[in-house]
């Protein structure tokens, strides 16, 4: 039994990453393959029963799991980003809520013949929408900055007051059934008394927390455990306390800490993102894998109404009531409505007191799980198959990610970043020294004045649009660090360096490539191809010039032609696709490929 858990864990775990994977390879929120892949391993072939697995355990593990997963989302939530949307947030929080709350208890009462007690329940724990699916989708549909904050911000917050309100009815549920009668005022002493504990624990809590961190009296290696299990302690005590208060504050901590003046979060957000996609892989597998198919028969077509209705009248009802006085305009309002996908929460929330409903036998507890599946797979399939198309069509989408930052706006970093411009992509330079930054103005280039690696660019350098970087000043170490740097947003594959200088260690080895199998990256043009080289070819009136080879004039001949006198920068395949001539990659150019090149005037013909 010991090794068959082992295995479960194991499997699982591949089968989460490889999901993930797969859904950055076709750009579709994982989740779609998540829940295929559980339903796959539980109850199409019956080889995964989480309940065995786990045992008692498997809810405890559910819940401290989501604790992270909302204390993750909370943590990238500052308020300087809803600057002017607070109002919308607020109404999507609570007229929004209201809305959602009475429309899908009557639709529920009425479709599916569900008791209203159990109607307003499930109405309750379907407010949600959910970070753990939000979040994944805004990364495929890259919408502007104002609709994405509002999603994030209703997707985050929403999920413990959702669970509030779902524990509110269920106690009420639960005096009914068990004592005939429930009393209005112990549930509003309940609600006040979840909402006081669970603000105040979280906020304490996050106060101190961070003026450890801000006085430097922990040391940095310890600053991810700590929190990890801070997070943990506070979700414990705060249910203790009132039961089902632990997700509210996790979430105000999170939210505390995001925005305390010099708390340095950064390390700990990288640490529980990573962590939050794992967990976030497993929970929706190990969800998935319990459903059984026997019960979405029993729902009959009263479910598949149910999802139409909360996708295409109630959630836009939601958004254009919420929203009524805004600046938005009708195509973020659009988008706003068709984006509402539910998450983990939603899963758990609701597995979690069918099973406790069922214990006390109120009819019709054991279809709560199946239809709340329904309303997930539903919405983050069609959600996610669409949202990025919609968005194009509505004109609210970014730019897609092909552009370049570049490190440097001095004379090599403009030639190269006029060339990329110039065959059709985006570049943004930065450049700490004024005179730089001017020139490249002047030459029409976007830039940004600054240091890259600052504070300051952190919150004013504009990344939308871009996705890959390059270093091109003289400075190895800023550009060193600079890799590092935008390392995390776009992957060190995406990360190209220009030499500066050939140095030769004492066993002759090359530091470049020593560098570049540190790091990761991709070093220009090759070796031998310094900055100091081609700025001194450009000073000499070196050129930028493109060549399309065809079947009469080839790679070969080019190099025939041109000789040493070219210097190969990119070359742009018959699919618009651009390659860097790199140290590491032996590009050979085809017929119908394009080759920028640095070309030195040819001195014989000068001379003639």
């Amino acid at each position: 039994m010991h090794q068959e858990a082992v295995i479960a864990l194991s499997v699982i775990g591949i089968v989460a990453i490889f999901c993930q994977w797969f859904a950055w390879w076709v750009k579709l929120p994982a989740i779609v393959f998540l829940l295929i892949a559980g339903i796959i391993l539980g109850p199409l072939t019956g080889w995964l029963n989480p309940g065995q697995l786990f045992g008692d355990l498997l809810f405890p593990m559910v819940s401290l799991a989501v604790a992270i997963i909302l204390f993750e989302g909370s943590l990238t939530l500052k308020f300087h980003e809803i600057r002017g949307l607070q109002k919308v947030v607020r109404n999507m929080l609570t007229i929004g809520v209201a809305i959602t709350w009475a429309s899908i208890t009557l639709a529920t009462h009425y479709l599916l013949d569900f008791a209203w007690s159990l109607s307003l329940l499930f109405g309750a724990m379907m407010v949600v929408t959910g970070p753990t699916v939000i979040v994944p989708m805004l990364r495929t549909v890259r919408p502007n900055a104002t609709i994405s904050n509002i999603l994030r911000w209703e997707g985050i917050v929403i999920d413990p007051l959702g669970a509030i309100l779902a524990v509110l009815v269920f106690e009420v549920i639960v005096s009914m059934q068990l004592q005939g009668h429930a009393s209005f005022s112990h549930t509003v002493y309940m609600f006040g008394q979840t909402l006081f504990l669970g603000s105040a624990i979280g906020g304490i809590v996050a106060y101190l927390f961070g003026l450890v961190l801000r006085k430097h009296l922990m040391p940095e290696y310890l600053h991810n455990v700590a929190t990890l299990c801070l997070v943990f302690g506070v979700f414990a005590l705060s249910n203790y306390l009132s039961e089902e208060s632990g997700l509210l504050a996790v979430t105000v901590m999170g939210i505390w800490l995001a925005n305390m003046k010099n708390v340095p979060v950064e390390d700990i957000l990288d640490f529980k993102e990573s962590l939050s996609i794992l967990l976030i892989s497993g929970l929706f597998i190990l969800l998935a894998a319990r459903l059984e198919f026997e019960q979405f028969e029993a729902l009959g077509i009263g479910a598949l109404v149910v999802f139409l209705l909360i996708q295409f009248v109630i959630r836009p009802i939601k958004v254009f009531v919420s929203t009524i006085g805004s600046d938005l305009t009708w195509q973020e309002k659009t988008l706003i409505s068709w984006i509402g996908p539910r998450g983990i929460v939603a899963a758990a929330v609701t597995a979690l007191f069918a099973i406790r409903l069922q214990e006390i036998g109120v009819e019709h507890a054991e279809l709560l799980v199946p239809l709340a599946f329904t309303i997930i797979i539903g919405t983050v399939i069609l959600q996610g198959a669409t949202a990025k198309f919609i968005a194009q069509k509505l004109g609210v989408a970014n730019p897609d990610d092909s552009g370049f930052l570049i490190i440097g706006a001095n004379p090599t970093a403009i030639v190269i970043a006029k060339a990329l411009n110039e065959n059709g992509y985006r570049t943004r330079l930065t450049d700490s020294s004024w005179t730089n930054a001017k020139a490249a103005r002047m030459e029409g280039l976007d830039t940004y004045y600054g240091n890259a690696v600052s504070d300051h660019a952190d919150r004013h350098l504009d990344l939308v649009g871009l996705g890959q970087v390059l270093t091109l000043t003289p400075q190895k170490e800023l550009n060193a660090l600079a890799g590092l740097r935008f390392r995390s947003e776009f992957g060190s594959n995406h990360v190209y360096t220009l030499g500066t200088e050939i140095e030769k260690e004492k066993d002759g080895t090359d530091q470049k490539s020593r560098t570049k199998a540190t790091h990761g990256y991709h070093v220009l043009f090759g070796n031998e191809i310094t900055f100091s080289k081609l700025a001194s070819l450009i000073a000499q009136g070196a050129k930028a010039k493109r060549t399309k080879l065809s079947e009469s004039f080839d790679y070969e001949a080019y190099k025939e032609q041109y000789g040493k006198r070219a210097t190969p920068l990119f070359a742009i395949n018959d699919k618009k696709r651009l390659y860097f001539f790199t140290a590491s990659d032996s590009i050979v150019p085809e017929q119908g490929w394009t080759i920028l090149s640095l070309v030195q005037e040819d001195k014989e013909k000068e001379q003639d």
